[in-house]
């Protein structure tokens, strides 16, 4: 049983490690369930019990949702930024020896 507790310890730790792409789609989904999915482990570990397990679970869901809104937030001004250092850059003229000149706004 403790061989299984820890390979299950060493899995959810490791899918909550993985690199997740940067989407402005507020969408929480995998946040939540890998923070439900890990608080369960953890609360049910520590608790030897189902009952520890369930609220390790709801608390870890509800971490996990949180940093799922905070990574959307930055994840969505990062894109404005981009868009917006683009958008900035887009005029611009080419002189007679092919230097570009950028015009202020």
């Amino acid at each position: 049983m403790k061989r299984f507790a820890l390979l299950a310890a060493a899995v959810a730790l490791g899918a909550g490690t993985l690199s997740a792409s940067a989407a402005c789609n507020r969408d929480t989904s995998t946040e939540t369930a890998l923070g439900a999915g890990s608080g369960a482990l953890v609360g049910g570990l520590a608790s030897h019990s189902i009952v520890g397990a369930v609220v390790g679970g709801v608390g870890g869901g509800l971490i996990g949702n949180a940093i799922g809104h905070s990574n959307n937030r930055d994840d969505c001004r990062r894109a404005a930024a981009r868009r917006h250092y683009r958008h900035e850059r887009d005029a611009y003229y080419v002189d007679r020896d092919g230097h570009r000149h950028y015009y202020s706004r």
